[in-house]
């Protein structure tokens, strides 16, 4: 079984200059990918898509490959991460390397671990489906939304206007920090049995601007101290 971490890192950004190799809580915040793609012992090859020299540097100092320079068709603002993975996929075809699966884990997922790769590896394979998501309940209903109306609020589903949110059906959106894909179903466009991987909200923060990167890494530290809270904690009860 082959298999390969694809980390998606574009040079150009707008809101949050250098962003992927920015520092985050003191580290090259693509550094935290590689290094959960490392640590996972999961992949044949760990390797960084960029267009950025400097990106790719910063990327071959922590650990991950970069075979090949992203192509100036998948560096613009309309590329897809699709677009970027069939590069990938095709450019080591041509070297002569094919994979049954691979992950796409984007550079700015700091909450990303090699425990969590395995785990939702473990789950994806349970299951036998050709994919997995990462997600995240939505925090509020969505069934109880408003809408403008000119100027004034109205709900948009006012069927559930007096509807008690735990008696409404949960809604999860992709948190946008990994994914585990079929090759030969991605390439085919039959990913049709996606798994998801559901995740705390303090594990989750979209990093958009600089307030977003603020907020994420108080929670990042706020994690931080919850785990050696708890290896102190089973420290003095098995001590």
């Amino acid at each position: 079984m082959r298999s390969i971490a694809i980390i998606t890192a574009r040079g150009g950004s707008q809101r949050i200059p250098k962003k992927n190799i920015k520092l985050f809580c003191g580290k090259p915040i693509i550094s935290y990918s590689i290094k959960a793609a490392l640590d996972s012992e999961l992949f044949d090859e760990v390797m960084v898509s960029t267009d950025s020299e400097e990106i790719a540097s910063v990327a071959k100092d922590c650990g991950a490959k970069v075979p090949f320079m992203r192509s100036e068709a998948t560096s613009d603002d309309y590329a897809t991460t699709a677009d970027v993975l069939n590069e990938v996929l095709a450019e080591y075809q041509k070297r002569g390397r094919d994979f049954d699966w691979m992950c796409c884990i984007y550079p700015t997922a700091p909450f990303v671990t090699g425990e969590k790769l395995v785990k939702a590896w473990e789950y994806l394979n349970k299951n036998s489906a050709d994919a997995l998501t990462p997600v995240v309940k939505f925090s509020y209903p969505p069934q109880r939304c408003f809408v403008l109306d000119g100027s004034y609020l109205r709900y948009k589903w006012p069927e559930y206007m007096r509807s008690r949110s735990q008696d409404l059906e949960p809604y999860y959106h992709d948190v946008g920090q990994f994914y585990f894909l079929k090759v030969s179903k991605f390439l085919d466009g039959t990913l049709n049995q996606t798994v998801p991987l559901i995740m705390d909200e303090l594990e989750v923060q979209d990093i958009d601007n600089l307030h977003d990167w603020e907020i994420a890494e108080i929670k990042y530290k706020m994690l931080q101290k919850k785990e050696k809270l708890n290896v102190e904690s089973c420290g003095y009860r098995t001590g």
